[in-house]
């Protein structure tokens, strides 16, 4: 361990930006567990670097931002510095590259032999060199932007995360610099040539092969591909959108994200170690020389996701996961989900069972003349929202339509833009958040008349309303006609539309008033208990220090804590004295681990939108929802259990904050696979 990550573990406690990267390193693991179908690795590839490009923008982005502006900024359990965390992060880069690079090395190894070959600079051949360069000639060089930098013709600037080939030249005795754009429309993977075996390259090893074509007269003394990552962290607050924007919160958000391209740059990647373009680019782009990391692999492998078209359809199941669709519970269909909801609760897990039920109970609500009022939060959507299409068709229909878009979605923000544009146009009132307060909550407020009497309908769910992750994603949901838990959802949305926080709630823990408080006061009891007492949960992230703190306390006190915590922990287990009674695992698979469990003895549980970390429970608007039915606790516990006894896909964090392989005389356990079993049947609950 470096002397940049030796001060990122100070027991109890783990740095949060350590941990995260040590949770892509096992998404990384994954595509070099062999173990996993080819396909399926190439694409955890490609996740581990979208991983990465997402953390570099974000969190480095965030640490310049506060070692700029908060010089003072200490972390509150490390007692790291911004810059102490930069250095540390920038530290940690270079070995996970070379992972990359090696597990890409391998990867293409492994699809040479089985039929499709990666070309790279170094081992194509002449005859297909001179084919990949005819393609060059046609099908790229209408699409490139190539400029010689002059006085006439300043210095560019690189776009975020776009690539480019920069290239040192010399014409007539004079030196000069050459920078030619990947252009947009470029098809990301080229095949070359014909038969049986397939031969692909990069269209980005095209442009660094053949980009020096573009400069005639001049010799090429130096060239590079780069890519040019920049700090996507801004802040948006209401007083601004007041005093600038005509009180519209909506031109703010969509100002700030045109505005994302300008931002400073945070890293720099190149695939030539070129010490003359390296220090121009360095001093262009006001960055450090550490900034800067070689790539010996490809800059991006979206591509990966087309690998599949180049297989014989014959050979792609044994290359791929096998298919398969989640299920709806026995006892719901279309068309009576309002009258099933009114007689008992109704659990979805997804992606094992279907969104289908939730989408059918919109869908019966839009017509039905007993729904009066349907109100939303919507966080991310996915293309095409059947949720959005019926929401229209509520309000086209007369019913009180009222949604609550997070604007601040990040990377979402166009989208939800564009959904709350086509909203309003149809009715409906759309309001975004509350003041300086992200809305990550997920929940559905249903208002009919039933014979009578009014009854509510209410859905609280993990993950968002969004028809593509519930497929790839684990989460739950339930959707009761509770009455309590009805009446909270109403004032729920009421205290959103009128700014009123400070309220409490029958049934709901709702951040920032309740929910933090909520959750100690559950692990106080269990601390009570002392060695009778048991915490259980789940979740992505943890890093609030009261609720670590309370964590540690309840392990003093012999409390058993059993934790799975996906990506983020700040907590490290097994400390003598501190968390010798905690453990906590993670687990990385086929579906990205997103629900959220809080359950404390043997009756009281929760499942929620909110991770355990400082802007979820204190900065956010969420909701954590108590599971009375006891069948979807019952369920939910088996699933914990079964989680915690995955063998394959688990691994345990190690009180030197490493991650180990779980081992077991057992037959092995993929918690995710096991789930897929069980709830092949159409089960509603285990």
């Amino acid at each position: 361990m470096s002397k940049e990550t030796q001060a990122a573990i100070r027991p109890p406690y783990i740095n949060r930006e350590y941990s995260w990267l040590q949770f892509d390193k096992r998404v990384l693991d994954q595509a070099r567990d062999s173990s996993n179908p080819l396909l399926e690795r190439c694409r955890f590839l490609s996740i581990f670097i979208s991983n990465l490009d997402e953390f570099v923008r974000v969190r480095l982005g965030s640490l310049l931002n506060l070692e700029l502006h908060s010089p003072s900024y200490i972390d509150n359990k490390t007692g790291m510095n911004a810059r102490d965390q930069i250095d540390m992060i920038l530290a940690m880069l270079p070995s996970l590259y070379r992972k990359s690079d090696e597990t890409f090395a391998k990867l293409r190894k492994e699809l040479k032999a089985a039929g499709v070959d990666i070309l790279m600079p170094e081992t194509i051949s002449q005859a297909q060199k001179t084919r990949a360069f005819r393609y060059f000639q046609e099908s790229m060089v209408p699409f490139l932007s190539p400029l010689v930098l002059d006085a006439k013709h300043p210095m560019i600037r690189f776009e975020n995360q776009r690539l480019y080939l920069v290239l040192r030249l010399e014409r007539d005795g004079r030196e000069m610099f050459g920078v030619v754009t990947m252009g947009r429309r470029i098809d990301s993977l080229v095949r070359i040539g014909g038969g049986k075996k397939v031969h692909l390259i990069p269209s980005e090893e095209l442009l660094y092969l053949f980009g020096d074509s573009l400069f005639p007269g001049a010799s090429v003394k130096e060239k590079s591909l780069l890519r040019v990552t920049r700090n996507a962290d801004f802040e948006a607050s209401v007083e601004d959108a007041d005093i600038e924007y005509d009180f519209d919160f909506s031109k703010l958000i969509r100002n700030k994200v045109e505005s994302r391209g300008s931002l400073a740059a945070v890293r720099l990647e190149m695939n030539a170690p070129s010490d003359d373009l390296r220090q121009f680019l360095i001093k262009h782009l006001g960055i450090r020389k550490n900034q800067v990391f070689h790539i010996s692999g490809c800059f991006s492998y979206k591509y990966m996701y087309q690998l599949d078209e180049f297989f014989p359809v014959e050979e792609r199941p044994k290359l791929r996961y096998p298919s398969f669709k989640g299920r709806v519970p026995n006892g719901l269909q279309r068309g009576s989900m309002i009258d099933t909801v009114l007689k008992k609760d109704v659990f979805l897990a997804y992606p094992f069972q279907t969104m289908d039920p939730l989408l059918w109970l919109l869908e019966e609500c839009a017509d039905d003349p007993r729904v009066s009022n349907i109100k939303i939060t919507i966080y991310r959507l996915a293309k095409n929202s059947r949720i959005v299409a019926a929401l229209v068709r509520a309000a086209e229909n007369g019913k009180d339509v009222s949604v609550v878009m997070e604007l601040c979605a990040r990377f979402d923000e166009e989208s939800n833009l564009s959904y709350a544009e086509q909203l309003q146009e149809a009715g409906c009132t759309v309001f975004y958040g509350m003041e300086n307060y992200k809305v990550h909550s997920k929940i559905i407020s249903i208002v009919l008349e039933d014979k009578d009497e009014v009854r509510y309908i209410t859905h609280l769910g993990t993950g968002n309303y969004n028809e593509s992750t519930a497929k790839q994603y684990t989460d739950l949901n339930i959707i009761t006609s509770d009455k309590e838990i009805g009446l909270d959802g109403v004032a729920f949305f009421r205290n959103l539309a009128t700014l009123n926080m400070d309220t409490s709630y029958r049934r709901l823990l709702v951040a920032p008033s309740s929910l933090k408080a909520g959750i100690l006061a559950a692990m106080d009891k269990e601390i009570e208990k002392g060695r009778e007492g048991s915490i259980i949960c789940k979740m992505n992230s943890l890093s609030d220090k009261d609720m670590i703190d309370k964590l540690v306390e309840a392990s003093k006190a012999g409390v058993r804590v059993k934790l799975i915590v996906r990506g983020i922990s700040c907590l490290l287990p097994g400390v003598p004295g501190l968390t010798e009674n905690i453990m906590i695992m993670s687990i990385v698979g086929r579906f990205l681990e997103h629900s959220r469990i809080y359950s404390f003895g043997s009756g009281e549980m929760y499942i929620s939108s909110a991770d355990l970390m400082t802007r979820n429970v204190d900065r956010r608007v969420e909701i954590a929802t108590p599971v009375y039915d006891p069948r979807i606790r019952e369920t939910i516990h088996k699933m914990l259990d079964i989680m915690f006894s995955d063998t394959v896909k688990g691994r345990m964090l190690q009180e030197d904050g490493r991650y180990a392989a779980i081992r077991s005389d057992c037959d092995p356990i993929d918690s995710q696979e096991r789930f897929l079993e069980l709830f092949r049947s159409g089960k509603a609950y285990l």
